[in-house]
């Protein structure tokens, strides 16, 4: 495993350590926590493509522990009443049909490819930001709703076009394989 890998690693094991602190309205020490995980995804993207160290083990560990960072903060933020629970349900319904999309795409083409798309890495800053702005504001005792309302506006427009272009690029592909010509074209 490489240090990049381990990076994405490590946020994965900080999943639990950011819930435990949300459900017991700890929200200093969750804040700096999700904003050490945010950064290291940051970090370990930076590591991976300087240092040429890219893997397909890091292809996928690293979107992991993005969901599992994202799906869960919401959750329990949603829980506590941080984020509106019609936006965590959006945040993890979208999550839930790629991964299924995925898996139905890949058990029908045997030929996932697992390269996200520009609308998802939008996505991803926008629902990372939502999160720590809303742990931080709460945290650290700061006003920030008018911005959090903003966010979770930002958030849900992206995670709802986002969605909408995984289906659409996976339809067209599955079309595509179905007629003999599999692969086409990425969609961004």
């Amino acid at each position: 495993m490489n240090i990049p890998n381990a990076i994405s690693f490590g946020r994965i094991c900080a999943v639990p350590v950011i819930v435990w602190l949300i459900l017991n309205e700890n929200m200093t020490a969750a804040f700096w926590v999700v904003l050490v995980a945010a950064l290291s995804d940051a970090v370990d993207g930076i590591i991976a493509k300087r240092f040429e160290m890219t893997t397909v083990l890091g292809g996928y560990l690293d979107p992991l522990a993005d969901k599992a960072l994202l799906v869960s903060s919401y959750i329990a933020l949603g829980h506590q009443g941080y984020l509106p629970v019609w936006l965590v349900i959006l945040v993890v319904f979208r999550d839930t049909l790629i991964l299924v999309g995925a898996y139905l795409f890949h058990a029908l083409t045997q030929a996932l490819d697992m390269s996200p798309l520009m609308i998802s890495k939008v996505n991803t800053v926008a629902q990372l930001v939502l999160a720590i702005t809303a742990i931080g504001s709460a945290g650290l005792q700061l006003d920030a709703a008018v911005f959090v309302q903003i966010l979770i506006l930002i958030v849900a427009a992206t995670t709802f076009a986002s969605g909408v272009a995984y289906v659409s690029v996976w339809t067209r592909k599955a079309y595509m394989f179905e007629n003999g010509r599999a692969g086409g074209e990425e969609a961004d």
